[in-house]
């Protein structure tokens, strides 16, 4: 597999992390006041996961 190919099965798996995670806060927020606690760690994750596709994406367009 080239670098090309990793780096867009590597887009594939971030964007269904971020995605799950953006759910995770979703749901979170869905049920508040319960488990209110949990939104910082929820939120850096989901931060995280979309701060790394961005990245990703953004080498991608540049074919690298």
């Amino acid at each position: 597999m080239d670098e090309m190919e990793e780096l867009k099965a590597r887009v594939k798996k971030l964007n269904a992390q971020a995605t799950q995670l953006k759910m995770d806060l979703h749901d979170l927020s869905e049920d508040l006041p319960t488990g209110w606690e949990k939104i910082p760690e929820v939120a850096q994750r989901t931060f995280a996961a979309y701060q790394a596709l961005t990245e990703a994406r953004a080498r991608m367009a540049k074919g690298v």
